[in-house]
């Protein structure tokens, strides 16, 4: 409503003052109709939210029913707790919302309607028959005739009181209009300003609330990110011995009998079929355990086990060659006997020796427990006896240089690898193992659209490292490389792209870095490791340490090079050479890589030699690495017929055989003397080397007749890796020292 009525105006009775009752009345009419729908919509709102509010409550229930789920996880417990403590706190601040918003509606609009309103009506009803009144006497009074002057007085008088009564209900109606539009006014937006204001109280209680798991949240989503991440390489290695498990079940091969650590010492389980000592003579299938000097089965999991003999000491174990059945033996105790059947003779044979072993074991410990234990006394026999049996080989399962988060802090530890090397985006995760530089993802994705030959892209996170990849990433590095590939960026003034670049700008930049290589200075002279210089030229070279290997006849023998006051002048493929001899220099490597090296060059001076093979007579475990990496042969021959593997071989370099097995070198390949590798190690007389070379030839035959072979060819390999790279003096024994230990 805008009209302000005027009580003269009302006093005339103009038709300026009906017009603007009319006008009154029909927007009073509309208000009253919005404020009755607005009640509607209110109540509507009301019901709807404490409708939302129950289904919160119920889903918060759910959300703590999966806490209770399984075994207790602390992590997730509290995670669960903390939140659902959070949201029940901000569904309370929602329903002081809701009551707010409902004490408003009532006190506002609804006082509004009823009682406002209400008073409105009335006066209108009062003044309108007023009006009706006062019309019918100024009708009345006009109608008496002249002659009539009794009549006249009386109509006279009547229409005196009408107008009267009239102007008393005008004046109490404009009274009401004038009142209900001030409190239409402050009543609707007083009404807005509370349900404001409870709206701000609401959300600041929401904000205080997240701001106080705001650190809980930070902390929570770094612990998330790490197990995103062991979830990954965990779900890689199940499906890795997937794999491998599904392609030993297709083989038909029979399943190994378990060999574990219980409570109770050293437990051999598997299923076998059993005789029952009834009538019938049944045979049932069984799973049987031997632990705590006892044998006993059971059919399921949760029935409790029925014990066959109560103490191994007092009973034996025997083959019975007889029986009707194939693959059968006796356990024999005093009060009763038990006929048990394997699947196979191998099955027989292995639980036949693990019983007797679990019988010598019980004497044993039954001999030191009545006695004092001496230095070096121990019950051992089931351990020693079964895990040879078994086929363990001693080996460490599942070992490598470190976990996801190590692999990565220790090549981001080097000096420049903490930020991407193109970019410079900080805590980079992934790596080129040919250049040995660290990378954003962005940067690592365009890395691999140059193909592998430019660059190999690994995840310093989700994929598996060997010990030697680490250590040449340690070798190299963003400030070393960057040394050799942006060179001459400072003198050509040219802009390096940082983290905020866009992917055009980066990938224009590394494909000029790599591709056209536009930033490379001339070749240097050869430098020492990690940047610094090799011993000056015309020295001796250092003799060897006490205890290592000496060439052996046959091997190859690097000739001297001629002195050279300019070795920036050779031949890149020669000065790839001369850096891969002893000392090898790594940084002058990668520079003659990066002006052109062929990696496969061939040195007619020294025997047709490459420098895989050179590296190989220095024993530089990384410098094969970083060739390999980079597109080396492994198989390519001297002119004496002789790869990397024969020299390795020759010179008992045990470390870079294992390393040269696992790069796929030819175990057939012979010589110009028609010896093959395994030939040589056995004349060499080197029993780590004769052992990785059988094992290796034992894979490759259960590779041609389709077999996955057992993990303990992987094991002891990932075992010479890790010695080579860490311990690899350890690997400089031959057979007569191994006797001597």
């Amino acid at each position: 409503m805008t009209v302000k009525l005027d009580f003269e105006e009302c006093l005339k009775d103009s038709p300026r003052f009906r017009a603007s009752i009319e006008l009154v009345e029909a927007e009073v009419s509309e208000l009253e109709t919005r404020l009755e729908k607005l009640l509607k919509l209110g109540n509507g709102l009301l019901e709807s939210g404490r409708h939302y509010l129950a289904a919160s409550r119920a889903f918060i229930v759910g959300i703590c029913d999966l806490a209770h789920l399984g075994p207790p996880e602390p992590m997730m417990a509290e995670c669960l707790d903390n939140f659902t403590q959070s949201l029940s706190h901000k569904l309370d601040s929602h329903a002081e919302l809701l009551d707010a918003t409902q004490h408003t509606l009532q006190q506002q609009i609804q006082t509004l309607v009823k009682e406002g309103l209400r008073g409105f009506r009335e006066a209108r009803r009062d003044f309108w028959r007023g009006a009706e009144s006062l019309e019918a006497a100024l009708t009345h009074n006009a109608e008496v005739p002249r002659r009539r002057a009794q009549e006249a007085e009386e109509a006279g008088a009547a229409l005196k009181i009408a107008r009267a009564g009239y102007r008393a209900r005008a004046l109490d109606y404009a009274l009401q209009i004038n009142v209900i539009e001030d409190k239409r006014k402050f009543d609707i937006m007083e009404f807005v300003l509370r349900l404001v204001e409870a709206q701000a109280t609401h959300f600041q209680q929401g904000h205080e609330e997240l701001c106080r798991l705001a650190q809980y949240r930070k902390e929570l989503g770094g612990q998330l990110h790490r197990l995103v991440l062991n979830s990954a390489r965990e779900k890689r290695d199940m499906e890795q011995r997937h794999v491998l498990l599904k392609q030993k079940e297709l083989g038909g091969e029979e399943p190994e009998p378990s060999l574990r650590e219980g409570p109770g010492g050293l437990v051999m389980e598997g299923h076998l079929f059993k005789r029952a000592s009834n009538a019938f003579k049944t045979w049932s299938r069984r799973w049987f355990t031997i632990q705590s000097n006892q044998l006993v089965y059971q059919k399921k999991h949760k029935d409790p086990v029925t014990v066959v003999v109560d103490d191994l000491r007092l009973c034996t174990v025997k083959l019975c060659p007889d029986s009707e059945r194939r693959f059968c033996f006796e356990v024999v105790s005093p009060s009763k006997s038990c006929l048990l059947q394997a699947d196979s003779e191998r099955l027989l044979q292995l639980w036949v020796s693990a019983v007797q072993s679990s019988i010598a074991t019980a004497f044993n410990q039954a001999r030191l427990d009545d006695s004092p234990r001496g230095p070096g006394q121990g019950s051992g026999h089931l351990a020693m006896g079964s895990a040879a049996t078994l086929g363990s080989g001693g080996m460490t399962r599942g070992r490598d240089s470190g976990g996801v988060g190590h692999v990565a802090a220790q090549v981001q530890s080097v000096d420049g690898n903490a930020q991407c090397c193109d970019c410079r985006e900080p805590a980079p995760e992934w790596a080129s193992i040919n250049l040995g530089v660290t990378l954003c993802i962005q940067c690592s994705g365009i890395h691999r659209s140059l193909g592998v030959h430019f660059s190999k892209v690994r995840s310093l996170t989700l994929d598996s490292w060997e010990p030697e990849l680490v250590k040449l990433m340690c070798e190299l590095g963003n400030v070393v490389m960057n040394q050799i590939y942006e060179a001459r960026v400072e003198a050509m003034a040219v802009k390096k792209p940082g983290p905020s670049c866009s992917r055009q700008e980066k990938e224009a930049w590394i494909h000029a870095k790599y591709v056209e290589k536009k930033f490379l200075t001339k070749l240097p002279e050869i430098r020492g490791r990690r940047g610094g210089r090799g011993p000056p030229r015309g020295q001796p070279p250092v003799p060897p340490k006490p205890g290592t290997i000496r060439p052996q006849p046959g091997s190859f023998r690097p000739k001297p090079e001629p002195p050279s006051e300019d070795l920036g002048s050779l031949h890149p493929g020669a000065l790839l050479f001369r850096a891969a001899g002893h000392p090898p220099s790594l940084p002058t490597m990668a520079d003659a890589l990066a002006h052109g090296a062929d990696v496969n060059w061939v040195h007619g001076g020294q025997e047709n030699a490459t420098p895989l093979i050179q590296a190989t007579a220095a024993n530089s475990l990384l410098a094969c690495e970083f060739l390999l990496q980079n597109g080396a042969n492994v198989n390519q021959v001297d002119s004496h017929g002789r790869g990397p593997l024969h020299h390795a071989t020759i010179l008992g370099h045990t470390g870079l055989a294992c390393l040269f097995l696992k790069r796929g070198a030819d175990l057939g390949a012979r010589d110009s003397e028609g010896r093959d590798p395994l030939t040589i190690a056995v004349e060499t007389a080197n029993a780590d080397i004769v052992t990785l070379l059988r094992l290796a030839k034992m894979r490759e035959v259960d590779a041609a007749q389709g077999q996955a072979g057992d993990e303990t060819y992987l094991d002891i390999f990932r075992d010479f890796s890790l010695m080579a790279s860490d311990d690899p003096e350890k690997l400089s024994r031959r057979s007569h020292d191994l006797h001597t230990l």
